[in-house]
């Protein structure tokens, strides 16, 4: 599974889904990604914390999207989007309690994996919605 950094280096070619919002925020929660994963001690709080915001309103913009244009599948992609915020969350209070290695792991193992399928299916399918409705 590659990870965050890869991802960005791949994204024209991997990951680019061709509907620029959505674009411009993955490419932004990427680098957010491997910020916080480079930070350390506090700063590491900091940041997760500011992934959790983005990635917030990130999924906010899509699941807006997702209403005003009756994408079918949208109850699945919210679904999705409700499980990752949970977990981070969790883990969010975890790391401001001073508990940060299971976040740190969770952080480039299992969100990287999620995010990889989840922009190559879930988001992939919303854009292709989402062009065939201009």
């Amino acid at each position: 599974m590659p990870t965050h950094a890869q991802m960005i280096e791949q994204f024209d070619t991997h990951y680019r889904l061709g509907e620029d919002s959505m674009d411009e925020t993955h490419h932004e929660f990427l680098q957010l990604c491997v910020q916080t994963l480079s930070a350390r001690g506090e700063q590491f709080a900091d940041r997760f914390a500011t992934l959790l915001e983005h990635t917030r309103s990130h999924f906010a913009q899509e699941e807006a999207r997702m209403r005003s244009s009756a994408f079918p599948s949208s109850a699945e992609h919210y679904m999705d989007h409700q499980r990752i915020l949970g977990e981070m969350d969790r883990f969010n209070q975890r790391v401001h309690e001073g508990r940060s290695t299971m976040a740190r792991a969770w952080l480039a193992d299992s969100l990287s994996s999620w995010f990889d399928l989840h922009a190559k299916t879930m988001d992939s399918a919303l854009a292709a919605h989402l062009k065939d409705q201009n």
